[in-house]
């Protein structure tokens, strides 16, 4: 049986890029416990295929790649957030390089592609379209090999224990529904996305939205959450999940083609399949409205480019295409857009600090504001690294040592089965009612409909003792947080787009701020 410990120095909750960063960066400080909520390669991170965009070429400069992102981000990027990123990138790529990560290269030199909105080739890719893969392997080797560092795989998180107004531990569940508190002298919260609150989505299982919820009703500020990035293209196939088809095929040439096979981008954006994900995913979906059936979808093609490359720049997307009937290289693949990635999360400063002291966060669930109100393509795993790390430096600062009282709990096995199926219906409700009101063209009168309809859930949520429960209280309040900023936010800009405020309003050129439940603009 695995030892939990009931203290620690530090606690990380995550084991995806960000997660494993900062235990690394934790390690010379202090003990560290990294907590999965399965196993440790089941993470936004391993999915990641587009790669990490970092301005090291020849032909490229930390200002151009600094410029590109606040074009993308639409006027809301925290720009010293941006520049800290594009500035810290570098060496934390180098250090990976250093670490083993094994970047495709051309001969000795570093390969680097350009994705959509950017103005250079400064995308690096490992293994094709396997690059968060790669990039987590060569993460958890490295902090395998620290002893201060200890995985426990499988235990959910569900609530951070705050003592004196700071955080100090958490209450995890183990994978037989045994809860137990660990202390510390602070944590870092890497929980990763979201994408599960919408039933459509690119993301694993796990990304329930857990970080942010948690942060939530422990207290912390929450910021930017109506900025839900829709990735224009996942395979859309009966009995196929939702995978995500890369940017990077639009990058080597891949065109988008509707029901009546015609090109359409052109007409949409001057950077035809190469405009902004948010852009793009727009005009798909009213290429699929203006189709008019049910089942319509429109194609990602590249049979006219050579089949022997396709197989070779692509060979994860590649090979499990293929195992629903479809050779990229010579068929026209169905897409449809699926939720993404979310630009909002727990509001920190530069140096990973949320609004609660104790609690720092990185990656996807947190929000600097580097992303504004669009991310730029492979910025992600970049500020996984960047802040990663930059928050475990600051905890290992600022920690206190929190006090130690462990406790365990557990439910029975007929109760906990009615519970979970009970869960797994609100969820189910919960994804249909986000993605139908709160998806890619939202307007005030529905996002009002839901957000009433997500309140009345809130009495069938079962109590809170097993992790469906929790999951499904946790996409519940997650998608309460993401309806809510969207109705506040009556202006259309990056992701966020409502059909009764098409145009950018300069009164709403802030950050949106979930403090003490209310929203504010700030």
């Amino acid at each position: 049986m695995k030892q939990i410990p009931s203290e620690t120095d530090f606690i990380v909750i995550g084991a995806g890029v960000a997660g494993l960063r900062a235990a690394i960066e934790l390690a010379s400080s202090g003990k560290v416990l990294c907590l999965a909520k399965r196993e440790v390669a089941e993470s936004n991170t391993q999915y990641a295929q587009g790669g990490i965009a970092v301005a090291l070429s020849d032909e490229d400069e930390i200002g151009l790649h600094l410029q590109d992102t606040i074009n993308a981000g639409d006027g809301l990027v925290n720009i010293e957030a941006a520049r800290v990123l594009v500035e810290e990138g570098p060496p934390r790529i180098e250090e990976l390089i250093a670490w083993g990560t094994e970047f495709d290269r051309h001969g000795t030199k570093l390969a680097f592609t350009r994705e959509g909105a950017h103005s250079r080739n400064r995308v690096l890719h490992a293994h094709g379209d396997s690059t968060g893969q790669e990039i987590g392997r060569a993460l958890y080797a490295k902090a395998s090999t620290i002893p201060e560092i200890q995985f426990l795989e499988y235990e959910f998180t569900f609530e951070l224990i705050v003592e004196g107004g700071r955080v100090c531990g958490v209450r995890v569940l183990d994978d037989g529904n045994r809860a137990r508190s660990i202390h510390s002298r602070g944590v870092v919260l890497a929980t990763g996305g979201l994408g599960q609150v919408y039933s459509d989505t690119t993301n694993p299982t796990v990304a329930t939205g857990d970080g942010v919820a948690m942060a939530y009703r422990a207290g912390a500020e929450i910021s930017d959450m109506e900025f839900v990035q829709f990735h224009p293209t996942a395979l859309y196939v009966k009995g196929a999940p939702r995978f995500l088809l890369s940017e990077a095929l639009r990058g080597e040439g891949a065109y988008l083609r509707n029901m009546a096979r015609e090109r359409f981008m052109p007409k949409y954006h001057e950077l035809g399949e190469l405009a902004p994900r948010d852009v793009v995913a727009r005009a798909i979906a009213r290429e699929i409205d203006l189709a008019g059936a049910a089942e319509a979808v429109v194609y990602l093609d590249l049979t006219h480019l050579p089949a022997d490359r396709v197989r070779a720049r692509f060979p994860r997307i590649y090979k499990t295409c293929l195992e629903y009937g479809i050779d990229i290289a010579t068929d026209l693949i169905p897409i449809r857009p699926a939720a993404h990635y979310a630009m909002g999360g727990v509001k920190t400063d530069l140096d990973g600090r949320t609004t609660l002291p104790g609690l720092y966060a990185a990656g996807e669930c947190a929000c600097t504001g580097v992303h504004g109100a669009n991310r730029l393509a492979s910025n992600s795993l970049l500020e996984g690294l960047v802040y990663g790390a930059r928050a475990a430096r600051t905890l290992a600062a600022e920690g206190k040592t929190g006090a130690s009282t462990a406790a365990e709990t557990a439910v029975a096995a007929t109760e906990m089965k009615s519970a979970c199926e009970k869960a797994e219906g609100v969820l189910r409700q919960v994804q249909a009612a986000m993605w139908r009101d709160v998806g890619i063209v939202r307007d005030g009168q529905r996002l009002r409909d839901v957000i009433a309809e997500l309140e009345a859930l809130r009495s069938d949520v079962p109590a809170p003792a097993s992790r469906k429960a929790w999951e499904a209280a946790n996409v519940l309040g997650t998608g309460l947080l993401i309806a809510r900023s969207a109705l506040a936010r009556e202006e259309s800009r990056g992701a966020h787009y409502r059909t009764d405020f098409p145009d950018h309003r300069a009164e709403f050129l802030k950050h949106s701020v979930v403090r003490d439940g209310k929203i504010v603009f700030e």
